[in-house]
């Protein structure tokens, strides 16, 4: 039997890689955010903001893992999958996590100018929506607020 220990554990795990995806966009120019898609305890899709890299103001972080998941899986639909992020996502990424029908976002750090799944809007149990998920937030919060943190301190100097 899994306690809720064990699952605060694995929850940070796979944050944990979310953070190194986080820290590739770091390394590139790019807001830091990461996110990777569990399915049946597999990594089955990675992303990492690529917004400058692929000058496309879509290439967040999220939907490019949505992308990659649905290529690993051969589905369109990632029913029974958690996505990690290190942000909270935004309108636009918690709406495609809707149409992918994803059942649990876990994010780290709250996003008090764009956040869609608590802060600012409540897309993901949103009752219009044909499919809603579940979110859970906290998870490394810090890791993750540090990383924002300095990342923007440098562009602002």
């Amino acid at each position: 039997m899994i306690n809720n220990d064990s699952i605060w554990q694995i929850h940070q795990q796979y944050m944990a890689k979310a953070l190194q995806l986080a820290e590739v966009a770091f390394d590139e120019d790019e807001v830091p955010v990461g996110a990777i898609i569990v399915y049946e305890k597999k990594i089955i899709g990675k992303g990492y903001n690529q917004v400058q890299k692929l000058n496309d103001p879509t290439a967040h972080a999220e939907m490019i893992a949505i992308s990659s998941a649905i290529q690993t899986i051969g589905q369109k639909y990632l029913k029974d999958a958690t996505m990690y992020v290190t942000l909270e996502p935004c309108p636009m990424c918690a709406g495609a996590l809707a149409l992918s029908k994803i059942t649990k976002v876990v994010f780290a750090a709250s996003d008090a100018s764009y956040g869609a799944c608590g802060s600012i809007y409540n897309l993901h149990h949103d009752g219009h929506l044909n499919h809603t998920f579940d979110v859970i937030q906290g998870i490394l919060e810090t890791d993750s607020e540090y990383l924002l943190k300095d990342f923007f301190q440098q562009k602002r100097h």
